[in-house]
């Protein structure tokens, strides 16, 4: 057991550290406040290698492993925890594509997706199915050569601006069998957008309805064969909640450095808040939670490298112990700063808004509990 990282994964992590120094942190403020989409700085992170982290080399992917991504995805959070989410989301659209999308699907798709020419959206929750995704009722109907889709998908990141949403739509009978996995390119007949929705966090990043009205997508664009796409949204998931997860780890650790920083500049009572025991303690318990919710995403990213049976066990404690911890370190940073902490310009309200979505998405924290206790007890 080894806890140290090789030369190439600190060499990773520095580039990322580097990358969200110079090309994120300066901007993430602006980028929030004005709710812009930063695709340019996409794009430079995937000159680097992060447009495609752990797809194949072959089609310009980087051809990493989930630890390495989760690595990436901390020091990206850093700065912006918003901006590396959809990172995350990219990247897992891709990855669903390398992993069961054939040959061909793979050279037309892969090489622009890991330059982020194209971005992609993951399209799994409706308006009636959230937790219960098997009970998704899109309905994609084959027409020739063609399938007809027909309904709506909720909170999709990217709507509207990406150019391929992977979308788990109904081929067949109710329930999880029925499913199937379909890539919908953007200006496909019958595909709109609603309207952008208002968030509390994540605003470098859309959140739109996509709407499938008589939307025609041909047989090629389906991944795998009908009845298997539930299957594959759920691998995806294990590796997405991982990345969610040190997502949660990035904007943690951005936080508690503020508030180390900021306790050592206040003075109160005549002296530093770094002299006081008690808010010295706080700090030892935020760093401490931080540093065992790390300990079990990186435990659950080589759970996942290494194909353990116990992997979605792993990626839903990591997910939901390091989102609860993360968003429970900020809140304690926020209040270290006092009545500063509510204020936009020392930005730990914004990590706050950010992080507190980490534990709904890729499967809400109660939906993790589920899981874990499932695979405990056996049923």
């Amino acid at each position: 057991m080894d806890f140290s990282l090789n030369s190439d994964q600190l060499q990773f992590r520095d580039l990322a550290a580097q990358f969200a120094r110079d090309e994120m942190a300066p901007h993430a403020a602006k980028w929030d406040e004005d709710g812009i989409f930063p695709v340019e700085t996409l794009r430079k992170a995937a000159v680097l290698g992060f447009g495609g982290i752990y797809v194949r080399d072959d089609v310009g992917g980087s051809a990493l492993t989930r630890l390495d991504a989760a690595l990436i995805m901390e020091e990206m959070a850093r700065a912006c925890p918003s901006t590396a989410a959809y990172v995350s989301i990219h990247n897992m659209a891709g990855w669903m594509i390398d992993v069961f999308g054939n040959e061909e699907q793979r050279q037309r798709f892969l090489p622009a997706m890991s330059t982020m020419d194209l971005i992609a959206s993951y399209c799994l929750t409706e308006p009636g199915s959230g937790s219960d995704a098997a009970a998704l009722r899109t309905r994609a109907t084959r027409d020739g050569d063609h399938y007809v889709l027909n309904g709506s998908k909720a909170f999709i990141s990217g709507a509207g601006s990406s150019d391929l949403y992977v979308c788990m739509v109904r081929t067949g009978d109710e329930g999880p069998r029925g499913i199937s996995c379909l890539v919908v390119e953007k200006g496909s007949e019958g595909l709109s957008f609603g309207a952008p929705e208002k968030k509390l966090g994540w605003r470098s990043q859309p959140t739109a309805i996509v709407n499938f009205d008589n939307c025609r997508v041909p047989v090629t664009n389906r991944i795998g064969e009908e009845g298997e796409g539930f299957k594959f949204a759920m691998a995806g998931l294990d590796g997405g909640r991982i990345n969610i997860a040190a997502c949660s780890l990035g904007g943690a650790a951005a936080c508690l450095d503020k508030a180390m920083a900021y306790m050592g500049e206040r003075k109160q009572f005549g002296k530093p808040l770094t002299e006081f025991q008690a808010l010295r303690f706080k700090l030892a318990d935020m760093a401490t939670e931080l540093d065992a919710a790390r300990l079990m995403v990186h435990r659950a990213a080589h759970a996942l490298d290494t194909n353990l049976p116990e992997k979605t066990r792993y990626a839903a404690m990591a997910k939901r112990f390091a989102t609860d911890r993360g968003f429970d370190i900020v809140n304690a940073a926020l209040q270290l700063h006092g009545g500063y902490g509510y204020l936009m310009d020392y930005e730990v309200e914004r990590y706050l808004r950010d992080l507190r979505v980490h534990q709904i998405l890729e499967g809400t924290n109660e939906i993790m509990r589920v899981i874990i206790s499932r695979d405990l007890l056996g049923h």
